[in-house]
């Protein structure tokens, strides 16, 4: 039996990037996936392939309305295509990640992993078992798409986003049931491509949970777009044939029935915590997810769990970085977790969003003095040079000492921007120390500048 100091099962963000940090600190590590490539969901059915197609929606649909200068005759677009090429990208990382295994002598061991009695992890491939011995496990096996019980997905009329992710004929109509990020991702794409889409969301905004002024300004855009917006509107079910969907739903003006080519359900993502022998060490499931302590420790030793499935928010980038910290905690060179307030949260439609921290209402409900500023884009002269004055930057903060609580970004590059922001969180920077930081001229960054100092009555260019 091969003994490691580390056994990490899970290959996603959370798992690979614990793994190499493990070996960095001279521990031999071995990781265990069951899936043909490595780097989880993420990198193979999520993240990565979807930002490959909505690049690639971004460009048709800018140059579909029109550039300044230049005009394009006939143009048209190859969905599957688009797809092929987002697979080869999915592809090429995933071999990016088994040579990083390699490069840092990290042993892949293919295979179902499961905790076993003692210290053991059994991982079973083909019908054959071999038992691992394992000082430590981590526990990183994430998430995978929530569908309603006794709704069948198909591939063809019914798709989750991982369907949609192969999916090379693009339908003419769609129904997105769920307004969260996923479901606007695809939505925006498949709207620039020529789809007719209407999305389903059950609560009174899009973007449940997120600033409630940046969502409306999301729903607007998409509107604008051409995308229908039911908010307030919950799913009752749907029925398929071969002609397509019909999606029934309900709101505030009773039942109503959406017909379409296909149906796009992204209602959310569930733990995958089940068969990895968790009873045999008594680690515990909490609402859906295992059960762990600010350190990630379940209540067997040994045995921590990182990512989405020991909990929200289910992130790739919060899931390597706890992949980090727990195998910094295993090591003794760190006392605790990530802090949670301060990652961000990122939708790449367009105009895209991105928050952190507390929002306007969280922080005024948390007790806080609370003073926000406020910068449009439309003020901004390299987003006006490029075309993208749509959004702005919201500042939140505490108004007795310029702590920045929170953050809202909806616009071009609101992705990029807002991890300026984190980093001034993380070093627990002012509105004023932000404000009197010089940025480049013309940079869209320039409105987290004025946004800052318009949290404090001292905006310069609007």
């Amino acid at each position: 039996m091969k003994a490691f100091d580390l056994v990490v099962i899970g290959s996603g963000p959370g798992g690979y990037v614990a793994a190499i940090r493990a070996a960095q600190l001279g521990m031999q590590v071995a990781i265990v996936e069951e899936q043909p490539n490595l780097g989880g969901v993420c990198l193979n059915w999520g993240c990565i392939p979807t930002k490959a197609i909505l690049s690639s929606a971004e460009i048709f649909e800018a140059v579909k309305h029109g550039v300044p200068g230049l005009s394009v005759e006939k143009l048209t677009a190859d969905y599957g295509a688009v797809i092929d090429a987002s697979r080869k990208v999915a592809e090429r990382l995933a071999r990016g990640v088994r040579s990083l295994m390699k490069k840092n002598k990290i042993e892949v061991v293919a295979g179902r992993g499961r905790l076993a009695s003692g210290s053991q992890v059994v991982v079973t491939a083909d019908g054959a078992e071999q038992a691992l011995e394992a000082s430590h496990v981590i526990l990183a096996t994430g998430s995978t798409e929530f569908v309603f019980p006794g709704l069948a997905i198909d591939g063809k009329r019914v798709l989750t986003s991982r369907e949609a992710l192969e999916a090379r004929e693009r339908p003419e109509s769609l129904v997105v049931i769920g307004g969260g990020a996923v479901g606007l991702e695809f939505a925006y794409a498949y709207n620039a491509y020529g789809t007719k889409v209407t999305v389903v969301e059950m609560k009174d905004q899009l973007l449940p949970g997120f600033d409630a002024e940046t969502a409306k300004a999301l729903a607007s855009s998409l509107s604008r777009a051409g995308i229908k917006i039911l908010t307030g509107t919950a799913y009752k079910g749907l029925e398929s044939d071969a002609k397509g969907v019909a999606v029934t739903v309900t709101g505030g003006k009773g039942d109503e029935t959406l017909r379409a080519d296909q149906a796009l359900v992204a209602v959310g993502r569930r733990a995958l915590v089940q068969d990895l022998g968790l009873e045999t060490r008594g680690v515990e499931i909490e609402r859906g997810f295992v059960k762990v302590d600010a350190s990630y420790r379940t209540k067997a030793a040994g045995v921590y769990a990182v990512g989405d499935c020991s909990g929200p928010p289910l992130l790739a980038h919060k899931a390597s970085h706890e992949g980090v910290a727990a195998v910094e905690i295993i090591a003794g060179i760190r006392t605790h977790g990530i802090d949670l307030r301060k990652v961000p949260a990122c939708i790449y439609s367009q105009p895209q969003v991105a928050s952190i921290g507390l929002s306007e209402a969280d922080a005024r409900a948390a007790g806080h003095d609370v003073k926000v500023g406020k910068a449009p884009f439309a003020a901004s002269g390299k987003a006006v040079g490029i075309g993208h004055t749509e959004g702005f930057v919201k500042l939140v903060s505490d108004a007795k000492y310029g702590e920045i609580l929170g953050c809202q970004i909806i616009g071009h590059g609101a992705t990029e921007l807002i991890n300026e922001v984190a980093l001034a969180m993380t070093l627990e920077s002012t509105v004023r120390e932000v404000g009197e930081t010089s940025h480049a001229h013309p940079t869209l960054s320039e409105m987290l500048m004025e946004a800052a100092l318009a949290a404090e009555d001292r905006a310069l260019n609007f």
